[in-house]
């Protein structure tokens, strides 16, 4: 939710920022949340939503997936800080006077009943009603002689293609596993070697395959998981070898992306850097399920360097989100009704939307008001030939963005487009960067970012030359310039 307003003035434009004096204040730290457990309830309230059988069942699948989601980079980010506040043995504690290794604790203390409870809401209330709506996920083992065929034959043909076995052995160490990957764990042995320790193979669950593999069936719909299938041809993959175990795991590591901004000669190069980095930060969390046994759990843990407490064990599916493919069905009544968001009727007409903001300023409350004129005020200005410029900041925006197009075309045009693209959005740096330099081929001066702040917020201005006289248009907002997260 956000406002947005977008209005015009004559007036020189002050481009100095205030200062504000403030004043410390003590307080005691009885009288303080902490950060990462205020964080874990409000995470819990997004599981709630889940829990609510008010809802319809797809949205609490998609409000279970929002809560994983969350809790991924939740220890991406907030969990691996702690560790590595703890690792170095800063003597640092938070404001509400706790230690980061008695944090870490708390978390894993508050986070496990969630996790549960997680699990106990997809095991016994979601999937049941899923599969009264027609809508089943099978276990492998569930599935008749024909359906196995099917999925059999799906395997061969599709999957064991992209599928590389790495074992361990002395010229072979531990593989690298990415950050949330699904994988497989197998202990095989070789036919002479029965008395010998098994011997370790790692599988990663292909992400170019879907997760949920369909199988056909007169009515409704049905899935088996990937990772099933692929177990229950486990022995393709290792000829001549025995199979003992096979289990799914999936680790987490650090993301945070650490830059020293007063050091760094090139921001844009700077953070380059770190994301080919980010790829291999540590580990800080290992999930697997119910199933494995002690000694391969005991065994991942030790390669990836982690504590017993830093794993979690699940009784059901790993990676809930895979499950959001569900909610591409044509299944209406497990959804909500659509909203359609209101257009102000000041813009209801075809009117030209800056002879609208010369007369008023018009105020939008996202999401109940559309987003549609903001991105038609940024497409408007970039054809009309009144407007000189454009200046915009850039925080998040959409895969296929009309205000990143807009502006493009603008450029070309030849207006003059300036445009802050904030290089530091957490996990969006990647994909900005790209933005920026699609922008820069086209002429768009593209600025990175101020030093030692973060830009997060919907700043938009044009500069349009009327009777003689420039006048400027402006739109402010907070947010993100996102058309598909303001619905």
């Amino acid at each position: 939710m956000g406002t947005s307003e977008i209005s015009t003035t004559a007036l020189p434009v002050q481009t100095t920022i205030p200062k504000i004096k403030t004043n410390s204040l003590l307080l005691e730290t009885n009288l303080l949340f902490n950060r990462e457990l205020s964080w874990i309830e409000f995470n819990r309230r997004v599981l709630e939503e889940a829990l609510d059988r008010r809802r319809p069942l797809l949205e609490r699948v998609k409000f279970l997936a929002i809560f994983s989601t969350n809790l991924d980079e939740f220890f991406m980010i907030r969990v691996s800080g702690l560790k590595q506040q703890m690792e170095a043995e800063v003597p640092i504690v938070s404001p509400d006077g706790v230690s980061p290794a008695e944090q870490l604790q708390d978390i894993s203390k508050k986070l496990r009943p969630l996790t549960e409870l997680l699990m106990s809401c997809l095991r016994e209330q979601i999937l049941p009603e899923l599969e009264q709506a027609g809508i089943r996920i099978s276990h492998y083992q569930q599935l008749n002689s024909s359906e196995r065929t099917e999925m059999n034959s799906y395997f061969h043909e599709k999957i064991f293609p992209v599928l590389t076995p790495l074992a361990v052995d002395p010229s072979h160490p531990f593989p690298y596993i990415s950050n949330l990957s699904l994988n497989l764990a197998v202990f095989v042995v070789g036919p002479d070697d029965e008395e010998l320790p098994p011997r370790f193979a790692r599988i990663k669950v292909p992400p170019v395959v879907p997760r949920l593999l369909p199988i056909t069936v007169s009515s409704g719909h049905k899935f088996v998981l990937l990772e099933q299938v692929i177990a229950a041809n486990i022995n393709s993959l290792f000829p001549e070898m025995n199979v003992i175990a096979c289990h799914p795991f999936r680790t987490t590591r650090n993301a945070e992306i650490e830059i020293e901004e007063d050091e760094a000669d090139d921001l844009l190069k700077t953070v380059e850097q770190q994301l080919r980095q980010r790829r291999f930060g540590s580990c800080v969390r290992l999930e697997v399920d119910t199933t494995m046994p002690p000694v391969m759990v005991n065994y991942l843990r030790r390669e990836i360097d982690l504590e017993e407490t830093d794993v979690f064990t699940f009784d059901g599916l790993l990676h809930v989100p895979d499950l959001m493919g569900l909610y591409k069905l044509d299944y209406p009544s497990l959804k909500e009704r659509g909203f359609t968001p209101a257009i102000p009727s000041v813009l209801a007409n075809e009117e030209n939307i800056f002879e609208v903001v010369r007369r008023q300023d018009v105020l939008l409350h996202h999401p109940y008001d559309s987003f549609a004129p903001v991105v038609d005020f940024i497409q408007v200005a970039a054809v009309d030939p009144k407007v000189l410029a454009i200046k915009q900041t850039l925080y998040r925006t959409s895969g296929d963005s009309p205000i990143v197009s807009a502006l493009i075309a603008a450029s070309e045009a030849g207006k003059q487009v300036a445009v802050i693209v904030e290089l530091k959005a957490r996990f969006d740096e990647e994909n900005n960067i790209i933005w920026a330099r699609k922008m820069e081929r086209s002429g768009v001066h593209v600025v990175y970012g101020l030093l030692g702040v973060k830009t997060h917020c919907k700043v938009a201005l044009v500069v349009r030359q009327e009777e003689g006289t420039i006048r400027r248009y402006v739109h402010l907002g907070t947010g993100n310039y996102n058309p598909t997260t303001a619905k």
